[in-house]
C-alpha cells in the first residue's frame, strides 16, 4: 500500500524489452534505497512494481505486457516518473490509501495557471466516472489529490506550487495521458451494494 505522497522524481535510465514486457532501470537521488530490499514494492508513476535488483542510486523492476497495456508513462527511456516506497505501519498517512493498481488512463483536457495555483482537468474513462466524486480522493500518476469538480467523465483538481515542484505533474499539458487510480472506498461501497442487491433478489 502507498499514500500518494511522492518522495522523489526519478528517471527511467534504461528500458529493455523482455518478451513483450519491459525491464526498467530507474535512477533516483532522493528516494533513499538503503532500506529497500529485493522483492520490495515501489510505486512508479502510480504503478506498484517489485524491485528485482539494486545498484547505487538505481533500482530495477519488470513490467508485464498487461501492465503496459493499461498504464502510461513507463515505456520511454529518459522519462521522469513519480516515486514512492511502500508504506510502513508506523508511517503517517498524508494522502489516502493507494494500492498502486492503476484503474485506467485519463487524458488531460486543460491545465490552467490561476496565479496562486493551477487547475488540472482530466477526462477519465467512462467506466471510472461513477467512482469519481467531488471532494473525494483520486491518484494521478501516483499523486494523491482531492477532486474539486466533476462534470460527466471530466474532473478537476487544484495543484499548489509545492506539488508542481516535487512531482512530474507540472510538466503536463493538454493531450497528455495520466495513470488514474480511484479511491478504494468507492470500489468497496459499490461491491457491498452489489452483494446486497443480489441477496435481495
Amino acid at each position: 500500500m502507498f499514500s500518494g505522497i511522492v518522495t522523489d522524481m526519478g528517471v527511467i535510465s534504461r528500458a529493455e524489452d523482455r518478451e513483450g514486457g519491459l525491464r526498467l532501470t530507474v535512477t533516483t537521488s532522493a528516494l533513499g534505497l538503503d532500506d529497500v530490499q529485493l522483492g520490495d514494492s515501489i510505486a512508479v508513476n502510480g504503478v506498484c512494481l517489485t524491485v528485482i535488483a539494486l545498484e547505487g542510486f538505481d533500482f530495477v523492476v519488470e513490467v508485464s505486457r498487461e501492465t503496459l497495456n493499461c498504464t502510461t508513462g513507463l515505456e520511454l527511456p529518459g522519462g521522469r516518473v513519480n516515486l514512492e516506497k511502500a508504506l510502513r505501519l508506523s508511517d503517517r498517512l498524508g494522502g489516502h490509501l493507494v494500492s498502486g493498481h492503476v484503474d485506467g488512463v485519463g487524458e488531460v483536457t486543460a491545465f490552467v495557471d490561476l496565479g496562486e495555483s493551477w487547475r488540472l482537468v482530466v477526462r477519465a474513462p467512462q467506466a471510472l466516472a461513477k467512482y469519481i466524486a467531488m471532494k473525494g480522493s483520486i491518484t494521478i500518476n501516483g499523486v494523491s489529490l482531492t477532486i474539486n469538480r466533476v462534470a460527466g467523465c471530466e474532473f478537476e483538481v487544484n495543484l499548489i506550487p509545492h506539488t508542481l515542484a516535487v512531482t512530474t505533474l507540472g510538466r503536463l499539458q493538454a493531450g497528455a495521458t495520466v495513470n488514474l487510480e480511484i479511491d478504494l472506498i468507492a470500489r468497496y461501497v459499490e461491491r457491498m451494494q452489489q452483494v446486497e442487491k443480489e441477496s435481495a433478489q
